[in-house]
């Protein structure tokens, strides 16, 4: 008991430690990791029209 005791706190005090990022911080991380996917979906999903397109055109 004294083990799950001593885990609790020194997680608690490594949690004070820890810098949390500000809102604005968050948003506009998110907003980056947003832009990229779409970024990203609309590469793909170009290329794998030119893909099935150029699949169609050979047979």
């Amino acid at each position: 008991m004294k083990k799950i005791a001593q885990f609790f706190k020194e997680s608690f005090s490594e949690l004070k430690k820890v810098v949390w990022p500000s809102r604005s911080e968050v948003a506009s991380s998110t907003k980056v990791v947003l832009i990229s996917v779409i970024i990203f979906a609309v590469i793909l999903g170009l290329v794998d029209f030119l893909l099935l397109f150029g699949i169609d055109l050979v047979f």
